[in-house]
């Protein structure tokens, strides 16, 4: 960065106290408390199973996931308010004991003291070599004798003299290790209007030149907007400072609300702090972004110069959200802006992740004229999307998705998304993350034939799987069994299988005796375990509450089923395994979570102590701990907002 383009902040001969805006401090002023000191009672699960009630800001949709407690634990994205000061304990001041010594009432003379024995003191010498064999001597003594194996005396030790400024050890380290050393003091969730937010990073901008200039880019690379008045606050900051904007790597509006403000619609609008010509502004600012996090509560205030410019005017922008955007008024907008934007060329290289997810109202044409020119495509989310086979066939060969999810598209074929999972190179031998999940009252894709010819083409590169809503059943076992040896997640929703189909994922089957000539024994192949950590088995027909507490008939519950930590269940097993869990007899090591319309058994770590202990982080969770994530992220980090909201409660 030139001189020219730094603020003068940074150009002074000492630490700037430079005004930061609120998406960074958190605002704490009159007016911003007035508009968030709304609060209501959110529960959560505590770990011992009971439910904790706490004030929080509230949001909508708000979810982010407990990184303290045990499995499949949320709570609200937004930081607890500090609870009433608990009674301090009073400190007991220990009594210590007198440096003299007066003689009580009883005393008979100092010849009368006995000196070991039957031995009584004949003189002060003997009373003074009585006194030697303690530690302090004679307290009353100005020089007390020498002590023998007297103590070493300490060495005063000369402090080293302080560095110049700017040449301490910690501002000499090379700037990308000073950048992962102030990275840790960030914080991913947005203030919550009550207490400032990032205060570590606001004593290192005061600390020194070098300090102020690491922490700079730490404190702008991620910007989170948790309402429009800190949007426009931040705006206005940049407005003053554009040097600023170049620092910025991430726009997020994931955790955006305008609920509980206490405004209607129409003051809203009147207000105009975030708008289709504020957001491009910011945009403009913007030159390095690499990730926009938009989603539903700001879907009208994407204009088409704004979807253009995330499209076309962003070289370096690779990853773009608009999750749950599913107006008709947004359709027209993004249809728009693809159509007549051409951009510098036809193809969109820098783009890798895309996220569609509930963006229902976007036409089939809109996936026809926009997956062509992903020629890099990595990350692609269409849950209940009208994308149609043309479309998904248009994909580049360039593309290597390793996350797809093609969850209730309606418009597919189960036939058509097996060839394309087959033979299509930009996802055959790529695949990590493959989510297929239907609802069957309303649409099938996979029926009998195509779960038949799925399940031996997929990759082992593949860590997650959900064909929940297929048809599948006893006659699929064994093509599942290769799979559940490398993937992590998999989902069986409705799935027609008995407890003997699922045992056969967690015990070796037994080898046949003789071959079919009827000659030499067959060698038992190695067993192999399982890898399955999250079993998704809601709605399966043959499991009943009786199966899956009976050690000899279902094996889910036992230790044999390690490394498997979560299973999800319908609300009629859910309900009565809420009530057993109360009694620590019968909970068999399992307890009950839930959240939204969700519900997961899942196994408390202490029931395994041999085992190391697993907090279900992964890399391609891109930052997510929990199992089961509905939503593919396109960012890495903490899951939160309406994206958490997505992702484990709907």
């Amino acid at each position: 960065m030139s001189s020219a383009a730094v603020p003068p902040a940074l150009r002074t001969n000492k630490p700037p106290s430079i005004a930061l805006p609120s998406v960074l401090l958190g605002d704490t002023s009159p007016s911003n408390q007035s508009l968030d000191s709304s609060p209501h009672s959110s529960a959560c699960s505590s770990p011992d199973g009971s439910r904790s009630t706490s004030r929080r800001r509230p949001s909508v949709g708000s979810i982010k996931e407990d990184v303290d407690g045990i499995a499949q634990s949320f709570v609200d994205t937004h930081i607890d308010q500090p609870s009433p000061e608990q009674p301090k304990p009073i400190p007991v001041e220990m009594q210590q004991s007198p440096d003299f010594c007066c003689p009580c009432g009883g005393f008979l003379g100092w010849k009368q003291i006995r000196l070991g024995g039957k031995s009584l003191s004949r003189s002060y010498s003997d009373l003074r070599a009585l006194g030697n064999m303690h530690a302090r001597g004679w307290a009353w003594e100005t020089s007390p004798p020498p002590v023998k194996n007297p103590p070493p005396t300490k060495t005063l030790q000369v402090e080293p003299p302080k560095p110049a400024a700017g040449l301490s050890r910690l501002e000499t380290l090379p700037s990308e290790v000073l950048d992962q050393i102030i990275s840790c003091l960030a914080l991913d969730v947005p203030p919550n209007g009550y207490t400032p937010r990032n205060v570590d990073l606001i004593s290192c901008l005061l600390a020194s030149r070098t300090l102020h200039a690491a922490t700079l880019a730490v404190l702008y690379r991620n910007m989170t907007f948790p309402h429009s008045v800190i949007f426009s606050k931040a705006l206005n900051h940049m407005s003053h400072y554009p040097a600023l904007g170049t620092l910025v790597r991430r726009l997020d509006f994931s955790h955006f609300t305008s609920v509980g403000l206490g405004r209607t619609k129409q003051m809203n609008a009147e207000i105009q702090n975030l708008t289709s010509k504020t957001l491009l502004k910011c945009l403009e600012l913007l030159p390095n972004l690499k990730e926009c996090l938009l989603q539903e509560h700001v879907e009208g205030d994407l204009s088409v110069e704004v979807v253009q410019k995330l499209l076309f005017g962003l070289p370096n922008l690779f990853a773009v959200d608009f999750c749950g955007c599913s107006t008709q008024s947004f359709s027209a907008v993004f249809q728009e802006a693809l159509m007549t934007g051409s951009g510098p060329s036809w193809a969109m290289p820098n783009l890798r992740r895309v996220s569609l997810h509930e963006c229902s109202s976007l036409p089939a044409s809109v996936f026809e004229a926009l997956l062509p020119r992903l020629v890099n495509l990595t990350h692609l989310d269409v849950t209940h999307t009208q994308i149609s086979e043309a479309a998904l066939f248009s994909i580049p060969k360039t593309a290597g998705i390793t996350h797809l999810s093609l969850s209730r598209c309606t418009r597919l074929q189960g036939s058509k998304v097996v060839e394309f999972l087959a033979t299509h190179p930009a996802v055959c031998d790529s695949l990590v993350c493959l989510n297929l999940m239907t609802d069957p009252t309303r649409n099938r894709m996979l029926e009998e034939d195509d779960v038949h010819a799925l399940l031996p083409k997929l990759p082992s590169t593949l860590r997650s799987l959900n064909i929940g809503g297929s048809k599948v059943n006893s006659a699929h076992a064994q093509a599942l069994i290769p799979l559940t040896k490398h993937l992590e997640e998999l989902g069986l929703g409705s799935a027609e299988l008995s407890a003997q189909d699922i045992n056969l994922f967690f015990k070796p089957t037994p080898p046949a005796t003789m071959d079919v000539d009827g000659g030499a024994e067959v060698k038992e192949e190695e067993w192999v375990p399982p890898t399955l950590c999250y079993l998704d088995l809601t709605k399966a027909p043959q499991l009943s509450l009786g199966t899956v507490f009976n050690p000899s008939l279902c094996l889910l519950l036992s230790q044999q089923s390690y490394p498997l930590q979560v299973i999800e269940f319908h609300e009629k097993l859910i309900a009565p395994l809420r009530e057993r869990t109360k009694n620590a007899r019968t909970s068999l090591g399992w307890t009950v979570r839930e959240l939204g319309r969700r519900g997961w058994y899942v196994r408390d770590p202490a029931s395994m102590p041999l085992q190391v202990p697993d907090d279900g982080s992964r890399s391609w969770k891109m930052g997510a701990r929990w199992w089961g994530a509905r939503k593919i992220p396109v960012a890495v980090g903490e899951v939160g907002g309406i994206y958490g909201h997505y992702m484990f409660k709907k």
